[in-house]
């Protein structure tokens, strides 16, 4: 089988495209013949060591899968070869064939593509995580939606509508804050690119003030970091959650002082391990998320499909912040 490798540490350039033996189902195990695979801010980092993780090489990156199953471990029960499939594989999903956990995962609905399946779990999941086990967003209460373009950015936006908060998009451009209205956003705000001196600083924490209201921001979603961080700080509401989803521009210093002032919280969001520690609470969202899917309240949009060959391009378009929604390889027809 083909698979897009990486050989040593480096950008998406340096991905070769190499034969590798197929895979075989271990106990416990399916092997997805993959035809498509997602890609996330993580395959950036992944492929540099610069993610938490740390695979020996060579390996694959690509962490969400949508195929068919291929071949059948001992020991499986309720799946089949030829059943349709999405799932998290944490890397490895460039290739043709991968063996998976029969546990990790989920059937495909009919009527939805291999690439909108691939771009549902990993968005979707850490956001509804973070919506609601770290931000305990209630209705009518206010979003404010850092990067709101991207791929969790949109998922934010869509899952806080749906959960009834009033939802402000703060974005880079006016072609990503139309894509934010088109998700639902109730207000848009379009921000300067970073780095920022002291009075760009101030300025920008007033456009999100003037946005958020008196009040300020019940939760704060946040996937950029960067000096993106403390400007939001500042607009955050009396007891008002801050998420820190992730770091494309940098990670951030926060003075703990406006924590004080506004008595909030700071509040981490690692989706991975939290599927790993309560794996019930973890499937728990993801029947709401096919339910919500289901109801035409969320819609995964893949704005880029690449050929196999040309999965760096896919990855090196995610590390330049250029990708609206999410962007998929397609591995196979």
């Amino acid at each position: 089988m083909r698979a897009l490798l990486s050989e040593a540490p480096g950008g998406p350039e340096t991905l070769k495209l190499a034969e590798l033996p197929d895979p075989v189902a271990g106990a416990g195990q399916v092997v997805v013949a993959v035809k498509a695979c997602a890609i996330n801010y993580p395959d950036v980092l992944i492929i540099e060591d610069k993610y938490q993780f740390k695979p020996q090489r060579p390996f694959a990156p690509g962490g969400e899968i949508a195929g068919v199953i291929d071949s059948v471990g001992e020991g499986v029960e309720g799946w089949a070869v030829g059943d349709r499939v999405i799932g998290m594989v944490g890397h490895g999903g460039l290739v043709e064939k991968v063996a998976v956990d029969a546990a990790k995962l989920y059937r495909l609905p009919e009527g939805r593509s291999f690439a909108e399946g691939s771009a549902l779990l990993l968005t979707y999941a850490t956001t509804i995580h973070a919506l609601l086990d770290r931000g305990h967003l209630r209705a009518g209460q206010s979003l404010l939606v850092l990067g709101a373009a991207g791929g969790v950015g949109l998922a934010a936006i869509e899952l806080g509508k749906a959960y009834g908060a009033r939802v402000v998009a703060a974005v880079s451009s006016e072609e990503k804050a139309q894509a934010a209205r088109d998700a639902g956003a109730d207000e848009t705000i379009v921000y300067a690119r970073a780095p920022f001196d002291k009075d760009q600083s101030k300025a920008l924490a007033d456009q999100f003030k003037a946005a958020g209201g008196k009040g300020g921001y019940d939760v704060i979603y946040d996937p950029v970091g960067g000096d993106y961080a403390e400007p939001a700080l500042r607009s955050i509401g009396w007891e008002g959650r801050y998420l820190v989803v992730g770091f494309p521009a940098g990670i951030p210093r926060l003075p703990l002082n406006l924590t004080l002032l506004k008595s909030c919280d700071v509040c981490g969001v690692f989706w991975g391990a939290f599927a790993a520690r309560d794996p019930q609470a973890n499937a728990a969202h993801v029947d709401t998320l096919f339910r919500l899917w289901t109801e035409g309240r969320i819609n995964p949009r893949v704005t880029d499909t690449f050929a196999f060959a040309d999965g760096g391009q896919a990855i090196a378009k995610m590390a330049a912040r250029g990708a609206i929604g999410k962007l998929v390889v397609e591995v196979s027809q």
